[in-house]
């Protein structure tokens, strides 16, 4: 029997994505204010960060306040107001960079626990003793440690709390120690403030010899003119590629951190503490990520021998991502890790709104994105597992009870969806089942260009974490990709088999007017009609039994 739980713990940019990453099963957040922490994006105010700590705690989860500047002579005449302000909030944990600030917090505030930021580049056994000595009561690891290294620490060092980071976005540069961002844009990346200057799009000038420069425009016509190679002083002869087209060349564009494929192992050593990226990503975000995570922590302990990713993979394939990489968990990084072709985030699934109020009789949801008729709503209860799908032919405004056709995003839009529409559910346990702060997500389609990189990134993904090599189904998907690229086609498809309100996934959506009325799926409402309440047709099953009828 396992004794000892490992801690998910979410970033929290605002209020209310602190209370939904809470709501959606984080242990334990982290957050800070603008002027002490490295995230200068920061949206609390000091009543937010009240306010927020207060409901962790009267939900029994825990809350990390972050004080991890470095600091310059300006910065410590603020600590002793700092460090009273922080008594007063009560939180269970201070997270500190600097070793003069932890040493002054140590001294003045000896009651509150304190833990080594990632700043602090925390890779090995001797830096976490150091810390432990000094009085640490955690040590958050640096991401360049491997699984390897992080058993051998956690070993070595069996008496401290150790946090490893499994999800979130990640630094070209040694744990944010990036000079790009402050040369380019005067944005200090090691402050909090990265422009992200390794994402950007690079392209190839060439200075003629009567001074003037130009832009050598690479084409199909002439690339086979052109090879750039790179040489390194040490090595001689090694002549490393640099492949560049019309779009310019991504080679400092890592993929987004993602352990979930490993993440037993990390639970099997007692890593006390899981930790996500992300202060500045969405609601949604937060809301998802926690939900995959908190599912497959749960399972594990209930299950540890039959413990299987794929399902949360799924789930985290929902949320925008460069594609996603184990990075250093076996040690060095692989070209897998790096995306050489296409830089944007992408997800085949969009936030689609949110439940602020559970009236009597309807749903009350704020519109995140576009929605338009024949749109199909999934509902993510923050509670259990079922998620319940619903089509909506119109959208009433919940302001005038207008009915429109299609409604666009704002935190001032926001439409009534009645119970009534959900015709084959108990309509207790739905009220139940999605509070308000229920995420609701849609189908977003994808350009075939889109697709590519999805299909890309998959193939990629499953590589890294087998450990196979499959060099022609590499290039077959990359090169897909480019000449999608190429084409720059915008013609948009779903997933699934319908646009607008044609069509119909045959999965049996409350509200669907086809799958209810269309004989076609006749055999699939006499199984559906045997499911439990919210239990969907899968696509394979909807598909099958869509055939035989």
């Amino acid at each position: 029997m396992i004794e000892k739980r490992s801690e998910l713990l979410m970033p929290a940019g605002n209020l209310r994505k602190l209370k939904m990453a809470i709501l959606y099963g984080a242990d334990a957040v982290y957050l800070g204010t603008p002027d002490m922490s490295l995230r200068t994006k920061s949206e609390f105010s000091l009543e937010d960060v009240v306010e927020g700590v207060e409901f962790c705690h009267k939900h029994g989860r825990r809350a990390y306040l972050t004080l991890n500047l470095f600091s310059h002579n300006k910065d410590i005449p603020k600590l002793d107001e700092y460090i009273e302000t922080v008594r007063k909030v009560k939180p269970d944990g201070l997270i500190v960079a600097d070793p003069g600030v932890f040493a002054y917090v140590r001294d003045k505030a000896p009651d509150l626990p304190l833990h080594v930021s990632t700043q602090s580049n925390i890779c090995s056994w001797l830096s976490v003793k150091f810390w432990q000595d000094q009085g640490a009561d955690l040590c958050v690891l640096a991401r360049e440690v491997s699984f390897a290294e992080l058993t051998e620490i956690r070993e070595k060092c069996p008496d401290i709390k150790l946090e490893a980071f499994v999800h979130g976005a990640m630094c070209m540069t040694y744990s944010g120690r990036c000079l790009l961002s402050n040369f380019m844009a005067e944005r200090g990346a090691n402050q909090g403030n990265c422009a992200n200057s390794c994402r950007w799009n690079y392209k190839l000038h060439v200075r003629l010899k009567d001074g003037t420069v130009e832009e050598l425009n690479i084409t199909e016509d002439n690339a086979h003119l052109f090879e750039f190679l790179l040489e390194e002083g040490c090595r001689p002869g090694q002549l490393m590629p640099i492949e560049e087209d019309e779009r310019g060349s991504y080679i400092l564009n890592s993929k987004d951190l993602c352990i979930m494929p490993k993440l037993n192992e990390y639970l099997q050593i007692g890593v006390d503490s899981l930790k996500v990226e992300g202060r500045g990503k969405s609601e949604y975000y937060c809301a998802i990520v926690a939900r995959a995570y908190r599912m497959a922590i749960d399972d594990y302990y209930a299950d540890p021998d039959n413990w299987d990713p794929k399902p949360y993979m799924r789930e985290l394939e929902a949320v925008g991502n460069r594609g996603y990489t184990l990075a250093f968990h076996e040690g060095r990084l692989t070209n897998y890790a790096h995306d050489y072709e296409h830089t944007a985030s992408l997800a085949q699934w969009e936030y689609a709104g949110v439940v602020t109020e559970v009236t009597e009789d309807a749903f009350l949801v704020e519109v995140k994105n576009k929605l338009v008729a024949g749109e199909v709503l999934e509902f993510v209860s923050p509670i259990a597992r079922e998620t319940v799908l619903l089509r909506v032919y119109d959208f009433e405004k919940a302001a005038n009870g207008e009915r429109v056709p299609e409604v666009h995003g704002s935190n001032r839009t926001v439409i009534r969806l009645p119970f009534e529409l959900f015709d084959h559910e108990n309509l207790d346990d739905l009220k139940a089942r999605f509070p308000a702060f229920t995420v609701l997500r849609k189908e977003r389609a994808l350009t075939d260009e889109q697709w590519n990189r999805v299909r890309f990134d998959k193939l990629v993904q499953g590589l890294e974490v087998t450990g196979k090599d499959n060099p022609k189904a590499y290039e077959r998907r990359r090169d897909a990709l480019v000449e999608s690229i190429g084409e720059g086609a915008e013609e948009r498809r779903f997933k699934t088999n319908r646009v607008g309100t044609e069509g119909c996934c045959g999965k049996g959506c409350n509200g669907c007017l086809m799958f209810w009325q269309d004989p076609q799926y006749e055999r699939a409402r006499d199984v559906l009609l045997k499911r439990k309440q919210g239990e969907q047709l899968t696509r394979a099953e909807a598909t099958e039994l869509k055939q035989a009828g």
